[in-house]
């Protein structure tokens, strides 16, 4: 392929590249990047502020964050979780007194049906020689004074709201609030989260005579405790929970696993002891990380 090859529209062939072009300027079909390096969190960094932690913690999950800002996340949700409770408990008061109010007015209603069948028995004889005159008269006036009671209704009711808007219809009701859950979730996996459930990490520096922003501005800061590898993104490791050391998965598998026990602190281990981090990827291999980042847009269909 030529130099200008790719913008090149005189071939009989429709390219890749002539399609790709196309599509961004037409406004229609996915588009899709493929992310670099630097648009991934690096191992040793909070999945919240995306900073390198300074107070590092991790969860069940793997899922590593700096102990201030998540202990700022569980307070936040708590606090949330409340002001959503105190509305469901006054929705359930108001529901709760609503519902009394209509029992109340329907046992008012079959006390004054009952009320009117009692008066309406005849407790006199019927005279079979008197006219119909009076009877007739009863009952127009009984119809005169039910077509004023209609009037007075029709002229008292409200005004129909406007119809177009679904808030003002006469079928529309509030909205009910669900109860709320009141367990904290990980911003990152979901699962229930408690300030107890959070263990304390300690890397091992590289080099532990330099500083904490010498050692920042370095590529590769932290070393496994017990092999002294390198840690980094293509690196799995994982965090014990007795000791908070951290480990590459390589040093677990051969020589951890033997025996289950924290080379630290000499405690024994079980399974649920060792986490594995959850790393982001590297701008090669997936690593268990997307790497394209997908924009749907309408597509033309013929």
């Amino acid at each position: 392929m030529t130099r200008h090859g790719k913008n090149c529209t005189a071939g009989a062939v429709y390219t890749y590249h002539e399609k790709k072009k196309d599509t961004a300027s037409s406004g229609y079909g996915t588009q899709s990047v493929r992310l670099g390096k630097d648009a991934i969190k690096d191992f040793d960094c909070c999945s919240l502020s995306l900073q390198t932690c300074r107070d590092p913690v991790i969860t069940g999950d793997g899922y590593l964050y700096e102990k201030e800002a998540i202990l700022q996340y569980i307070l936040h949700q708590k606090t949330e979780i409340a002001k959503k409770m105190k509305a469901y408990e006054k929705q359930k008061r108001a529901l709760k007194s609503e519902g009394q109010q209509e029992s109340t007015s329907e046992e008012r209603e079959r006390a004054e049906k009952f009320k009117q069948r009692e008066n309406n028995i005849v407790s006199k004889p019927i005279n079979p020689f008197t006219s119909g005159k009076s009877k007739d008269g009863e009952s127009q006036k009984a119809s005169t004074s039910s077509s004023s009671s209609d009037t007075g209704e029709s002229s008292s009711a409200p005004t129909l709201p406007s119809f177009w808007i679904p808030s003002l219809t006469p079928e529309a009701k509030p909205t009910l609030l669900k109860k709320p859950s009141k367990t904290v979730l990980c911003p990152m996996s979901g699962c229930p989260l408690k300030m107890s459930d959070l263990i304390s990490v300690r890397f091992t520096p590289l080099d532990p005579s330099l500083d904490r922003v010498a050692l920042l501005t370095r590529q590769d800061r932290y070393v496994c405790a017990v092999t002294k590898d390198t840690l980094g993104n293509s690196v799995p490791c994982a965090a014990l929970r007795p000791s908070g050391a951290v480990v590459t998965m390589e040093c677990v598998e051969k020589l951890i696993r033997k025996d289950m026990v924290d080379p630290v602190t000499g405690d024994k281990l079980k399974e649920k002891d060792i986490i594995p981090i959850q790393r982001g990827g590297t701008g090669f291999a997936g690593s268990g990380v997307d790497l394209k980042a997908k924009e749907a847009r309408p597509v033309m269909q013929a």
